[in-house]
């Protein structure tokens, strides 16, 4: 361990920083509503920080509180083994922490809000063409042999492109929150909200298909398997998040040649198909379960590049060179 005054505090803090992470998972379980897997994601980024705290020299400690300067000196440090994208995310875990130790009364200033977020490169979410979300649609048809898996299939495609719900709410779905005969869907987003979704005839039709079906996925009664849920697996668990990627990247390869499709882009695609139909930006944010419109907003600057991209392709102004 360091020698020093100042080492000795530096290790002190970051003691008492880890005796508070499970106050803190209960804070971001209960009273955020956040997913496990970013309380693990969290929770991390936290340990990560009181190990560079327990070594960090006497002679690089501000004294008294955790500073903006050594916070600096944390994300510099990671940023010789890490992406811009997760920089971001662990100054985030940080600020969280903070800002849940100010609502306990146990810091007079959050060193992390002075810090600006790492500049990110805007990444253009993929939006498939509506042909091509047709397309995938009918896949499982032409790809899948099995009828039970086929008809599940179908409907999960039919939620996250027709009801533009996130693969998180897709598999957590259970057989009650159906409405078929009121075409709707009650689902769990972010924070555990509910929000009532429509459904559209072809995603009632394909649930309708998979209901009969979904008997073949339920083996033996056992303490893994997931009676209510909505959607099965082989094994008659509830069906998970990976094996729903694995099997829409199939699809996407198969039926487009694009093993680059994910579930989250059926839910791009849908936002961006219903603005260029003509719906509100506050419909879609309410559709999505957005929890603030400049969220939706994105999807105007899609619908935008798309129409550049349209206009340069077709109008024949656009293809004439500019000495004309």
């Amino acid at each position: 361990m360091n020698g020093g005054a100042g080492g000795s505090e530096t290790t002190d803090r970051a003691e008492g920083i880890a005796q508070e992470l499970g106050a803190f998972r209960a804070y971001l379980e209960h009273e955020r509503g956040y997913s496990p897997r970013t309380v693990l994601a969290y929770l991390g980024d936290l340990e990560q920080l009181t190990t560079f705290l327990r070594g960090l020299p006497a002679d690089k400690w501000a004294g008294g509180e955790l500073s903006r300067d050594e916070l600096r000196l944390w994300l510099a440090a990671l940023s010789e083994s890490v992406s811009t994208r997760t920089l971001a995310r662990k100054l985030g875990s940080v600020r969280a922490f903070f800002v849940f130790r100010e609502s306990l009364g146990k810091v007079g200033k959050n060193p992390a809000r002075a810090l600006s977020m790492p500049k990110l490169r805007q990444r253009l979410p993929l939006v498939l063409s509506a042909d091509s979300a047709a397309g995938l649609m009918s896949a499982p048809d032409q790809a899948e042999s099995r009828p039970a898996v086929r008809a599940r299939d179908t409907a999960i495609l039919e939620l996250l492109y027709g009801g533009g719900l996130r693969v998180s709410e897709v598999v957590s779905l259970d057989l009650n929150a159906i409405d078929l005969q009121a075409l709707r869907v009650r689902v769990l987003g972010k924070g555990r909200k509910e929000r009532i979704v429509p459904l559209g005839h072809k995603a009632r039709a394909a649930i309708e298909h998979y209901l009969p079906l979904r008997e073949a996925f339920i083996k033996k009664r056992t303490a893994s398997s997931a009676p209510a849920a909505l959607f099965l697996g082989l094994h008659g668990r509830r069906l998970g998040t990976r094996q729903v990627q694995a099997a829409v990247q199939r699809y996407g390869s198969s039926a487009l040649g694009r093993p680059d499709v994910h579930p989250h882009a059926l839910r791009h695609s849908a936002a961006t198909h219903m603005l260029e139909g003509g719906a509100d930006l506050r419909a879609i944010q309410d559709f999505l379960g957005h929890e603030s419109v400049a969220t939706t907003q994105k999807y105007t600057h899609l619908s935008l590049v798309s129409l550049t991209q349209t206009y340069d392709r077709a109008h024949p102004l656009a293809r004439r060179p500019a000495s004309e």
